[in-house]
């Protein structure tokens, strides 16, 4: 290309290009690249000029060659798909007529920061160092599916897609499959459709700080089988829609801190067969939609009653330590939502929490939940001999209710025979007769004091001892029922 086919603009850049200068075309630093549209040939650049000089112009000699705009108008589609790019390509606060095609391009170093597109098709691409989109404007899709980032993928501010009641065929932001040697930076990114990061591998961390993800009724956050190397921060977050992140691998923080997550009617959070260091909803707002954690491992699960919702899904869920700590009765009531009903391992692993802690009360009071919560699904037979154990012993996990029991039936039976002697068997071989022990004698089936063997009641005392007698055989059965029950917990 001649440089006398050049407008002003595009030979102000042409020039620059060799030394790696920036050319800024803004009249004011308080332009809006929304408004680019409207901007004249003064500040307008051929999409094919660029191409040309990305691909063709050397650098000066003892320069580094970038290409770097600010504030300028592409016309045109820039197309660089297949091509090898070896210097930094940098546009900032621009307006693109088109969406640039990147496809499978290597480059090394791409930034449209603050700049106006109408989308980005980049997918499979290499970038040598930073992808930046920061605080961009981007109307239509972003295809970034299968790219190599060495550097940081910095999509910070941006906001992507068109209005949230408008349908999408496709993720908005497709990050699937993509390799990023460093961090994933996304705090204030708004995202009007469904981001989709599937498959990705992010060496560092992922920030969501204050990030807006609004697909209404459908998927607005598609992370299955996502593998962090250290943590997903998201305190602040505000999702309408459904978050999977099936499978995900993040071995440090999963922070979801004054998070909102809220997908009414259906699945908010689905996090089944993840593996996370520590899963954070500290503070969150309570979940509107159901939260499955099924099959996944947590080391420590920092969530408080109040956050979660009326379904949850707790099945095989496995964490080590649970927090805030909270009475047992503020946590039972959540595996009693569970959508799969009762789930025995939810209360297992509950129990095993609070035993770590040492709070043994809390353990016996989940497990004597659990206990009742089982003899709901027995036949009806079973239910019965359940409500007699939990009457007598509390299934053995407040075994001083037997003492009670037998206090109070003791006092019954010494005052009704102390008013009333039983008549002797044999007058001359029967002992002194003792209101008490002779009570004591019906209650306990294994230990005799030789009062029942020699007195007899009549009428309806006879009665009394005969109801003390059965009493006493079920006491003594629930209580080493519920004793061998609780022994084996331990």
């Amino acid at each position: 290309m001649e440089t006398d086919e050049l407008t002003p603009a595009e030979r102000r850049v042409w020039r620059a290009f060799p030394h790696g200068d920036m050319v800024d075309f803004r009249s004011s630093p308080g332009e809006r690249p929304e408004e680019g549209a409207g901007w004249g040939p003064e500040r307008t650049l051929r999409a094919t000029v660029l191409r040309t000089l990305l691909l063709s112009v050397p650098a000066a000699d003892g320069a580094i060659a970038s290409l770097g705009v600010v504030g300028a108008r592409v016309s045109g589609q820039l197309e660089l798909k297949y091509s090898d790019v070896d210097v930094a390509v940098r546009f900032r606060d621009c307006y693109f007529e088109r969406a640039p095609k990147l496809y499978s391009t290597r480059l090394r170093l791409l930034s449209f920061r603050g700049s106006h597109l109408p989308g980005l098709t980049a997918a499979a691409a290499r970038v040598d160092g930073t992808l930046r989109l920061s605080d961009c404007r981007i109307h239509g899709m972003v295809k970034l599916g299968g790219a190599q980032v060495s550097g940081a993928l910095m999509v910070d501010g941006a906001t992507i897609g068109t209005e949230p009641d408008t349908p999408h065929r496709e993720p908005v932001l497709q990050l699937n499959q993509m390799e990023i040697a460093h961090d994933l930076r996304a705090d204030r990114l708004t995202v009007n459709g469904q981001l989709r990061l599937s498959g990705a591998s992010i060496s560092g961390s992922v920030f969501l700080h204050r990030a807006r993800l609004r697909a209404p009724g459908d998927t607005a956050l598609q992370a299955e089988r996502l593998a962090v190397g250290a943590d997903i921060h998201a305190m602040h977050l505000r999702v309408d829609g459904r978050v999977n992140i099936r499978g995900c691998r993040v071995p440090g923080q999963l922070n979801l801190s004054h998070a909102r997550l809220a997908n009414p009617g259906d699945v908010a959070l689905r996090a089944s067969s993840c593996t996370v260091g520590e899963l954070w909803l500290r503070e969150a707002e309570p979940v509107v939609g159901l939260v499955n954690l099924r099959r996944s491992v947590v080391e420590v699960l920092h969530v408080a009653p109040q956050t979660w919702p009326e379904a949850v899904q707790f099945d095989a869920l496995s964490y080590t330590t649970l927090v805030p700590h909270e009475p047992a009765e503020q946590r039972l009531p959540v595996l009693e939502r569970d959508r799969d009903g009762y789930v025995p391992f939810a209360y297992e692993q509950l129990t095993a929490a609070y035993r770590r802690i040492g709070d043994d009360h809390g353990a016996r009071t989940v497990q004597l939940a659990k206990q009742r919560r089982h003899r709901g699904t027995l036949p009806w037979y079973a239910r019965i001999w359940g409500h007699i154990q939990d009457a007598a012993v509390g299934y053995g996990f407040k075994p001083l209710r037997a003492a009670g029991w037998l206090t109070a039936l003791l006092a019954v039976g010494t005052a009704a025979f102390a008013s009333e002697r039983p008549r002797p068997l044999k007058d001359d071989e029967a002992p002194a007769f003792s209101a008490f022990f002779y009570t004591l004698d019906l209650l306990l089936p294994v230990v005799g004091f030789g009062q029942e063997g020699a007195f007899t009641s009549q009428g309806w005392r006879q009665g009394l001892s005969y109801a003390l007698i059965v009493t006493g055989w079920v006491l003594a059965t629930t209580v080493a029922a519920g004793v061998t029950r609780a022994l084996s917990r331990n």
